[in-house]
């Protein structure tokens, strides 16, 4: 697998006050659960985001420079967004990819809430590994005729070049063999 190995937790905590989304971290440390990073704004988190496969983003309503439907809308597809706020500021429906924690929270409900989500990303991540293992010879062949032009023209690793893919796939929603076949197109192959 691609990232850090099997049970890559990649959480970003973002607060506009360091020391909340510090303490979060903390909890979350505390409760066996690795965090990346922490962020004031959601211009950092979406750098942070930026180099992860997918992973979750815990956030209050609101950063120093957005609210959390804001960031909700630039994050890639593959994050979830787990929302802490007091109820009244999230209406009854929150979107696709938010869970919604309500403030003051308890620490055993912040970390079953993380945990839920994070299964729920692994049994996404099993689903494609096992799509990966269904592709027939002339399909594995595209993917590696891609993995091989993007080693060759943008100068990458057959990891990174796999990486790549495996992003793109992600972010488009699209599978991994109609993204190297888009990539042969692009680039004249």
């Amino acid at each position: 697998m691609m990232g850090g190995g099997a049970g890559v937790n990649d959480i970003v905590v973002v607060f506009p006050q360091k020391e909340v989304a510090t303490k979060i971290r903390n909890i979350l440390v505390r409760g066996g659960i690795d965090v990346y990073g922490v962020c004031t704004t959601g211009a950092q988190a979406l750098q942070a985001v930026d180099s992860l496969d997918e992973g979750i983003i815990i956030c209050g309503y609101r950063m120093r420079d957005m609210v959390y439907t804001q960031l909700r809308d630039s994050m890639p597809e593959t994050f979830e967004l787990l929302l802490i706020a007091s109820s009244d500021k999230w209406s009854q429906e929150l979107a696709e990819g938010v869970v919604g924690l309500s403030q003051p929270f308890k620490v055993h409900d912040l970390i079953n809430s993380v945990e839920m989500m994070l299964q729920a990303q692994q049994r996404r991540r099993k689903k494609r590994r096992e799509e990966a293992k269904k592709r027939d010879p002339a399909q594995r062949a595209v993917i590696e005729k891609a993995k091989h032009l993007l080693m060759e023209r943008n100068n990458l690793t057959e990891e990174e070049a796999h990486r790549y893919l495996q992003k793109n796939s992600m972010d488009s929603g699209t599978n991994m063999l109609e993204t190297a076949q888009m990539v042969l197109t692009i680039m004249g192959e």
